[in-house]
């Protein structure tokens, strides 16, 4: 026979309706109660009715995350990974199922659409390349709970959204390399209109004003995507930039060409050229040199962003509806040419 609500309560010793309001997140409960239910219901292998939650509590019991595959500029698989491993952690700590659907269609926003109007989920995480004044106008209509990864353009930023801090990120990168001896640092970026890239690049100007550096809008190379673009960039920088001693790369993949292509130019590496990249995913610390990198804690960066769909799914207003993740410089031998012994920053 199975297990049901009260023989969890007989167990625990308390009232159904406790045992009841930890499964369906009504009420707060304290952690040691609640960790006794949940025992309880592992010993009695007990699984409460998702039909019947739903129609008791007129919800879903499930939240959705967007993917858009198609945008390697923003979020590629392998930044996502961590984030959707927190998002899962934190859904399933709250007694909820994870929806992951791809938006495949971003022109009439099908994916988003078909969620909400559809009653499929009772909130939802969405990259920032899915948003549009009129998916916006939708959700905020229906008052359906939502929030963005990756930082908006102007006048989307009025929405709840989470991102790593990418302009403080380009100022430490400049600063580490400064540190490491290099004075003449260069930026790659793949889309020089992308929100990220905006902001990678603004943190980079900045810093090199501080330190007396000439031409940062000439520091500034937008190499675009896949191999032969980026390779055609590095092929030519030294012409373009005949002093340039170290680059800031805006990706892992950006990184790995121009270092092959630096590399069969005879330049090398950290001795007549330093590298930093941004993400440290997947590639960095396995490339020759490994890769010193900007690194962000994404699995916090998905953790942020569904706690903060759940306060929103609560009615819990939160007073910030901006959230930056902020990063740190992880030191490898691609920045090393001077004997910088440092393994870690953190400001």
């Amino acid at each position: 026979m199975k297990a049901t609500i009260k023989d969890i309560a007989k167990k625990v010793g308390v009232n159904p309706s406790t045992v009841s309001r930890v499964i369906n997140g009504t009420a707060s409960i304290s952690s040691e109660t609640k960790e006794k239910i949940q025992e309880a219901m592992r010993e009695l292998d007990y699984h409460p009715n998702s039909l019947a939650r739903s129609l008791v509590n007129g919800s879903t019991f499930t939240i959705g995350l967007v993917i858009d595959a198609g945008d390697s500029n923003a979020f590629s698989n392998a930044f996502f990974i961590r984030s959707v491993s927190a998002i899962e952690m934190v859904t399933q700590e709250r007694g909820y199922n994870l929806l992951i659907t791809n938006d495949s269609n971003r022109e009439n926003e099908n994916a988003v659409k078909n969620l909400v109007l559809e009653n499929k989920v009772d909130g939802v995480i969405l990259p920032v390349s899915c948003m549009s004044e009129e998916l916006v106008e939708l959700l905020t209509q229906k008052d359906f709970p939502f929030v963005v990864m990756g930082e908006p353009e102007s006048g989307l930023e009025r929405n709840y959204w989470v991102d790593m801090n990418n302009e403080n990120g380009s100022r430490l990168a400049v600063e580490h390399l400064i540190d490491a001896g290099y004075r003449h640092p260069i930026l790659f970026v793949e889309n020089k209109a992308a929100m990220f890239e905006k902001k990678r690049i603004l943190g980079f100007q900045k810093q090199l004003d501080l330190r007396g550096i000439k031409g940062g809008d000439l520091l500034v190379i937008e190499c675009g995507t896949g191999a032969e673009k980026i390779r055609n960039k590095a092929e030519g920088l030294l012409e373009q930039c005949p002093g340039v001693d170290s680059i800031i790369c805006t990706n892992n993949i950006v990184a790995f060409h121009v270092m092959k292509e630096l590399k069969r130019g005879g330049v090398k590496i950290p001795q007549d050229m330093g590298i930093i990249t941004f993400d440290n995913y997947p590639l960095a610390e396995y490339m020759e040199p490994p890769l010193t990198v900007v690194d962000v804690d994404t699995y916090k960066l998905g953790e942020l962003a569904a706690n903060i769909l759940f306060d929103k799914m609560k009615k819990e207003e939160r007073k910030e509806r901006e959230f930056l993740v902020d990063t740190q410089i992880i030191v490898r031998g691609s920045t090393q040419r001077s004997g910088f012994g440092r393994k870690e920053e953190e400001r």
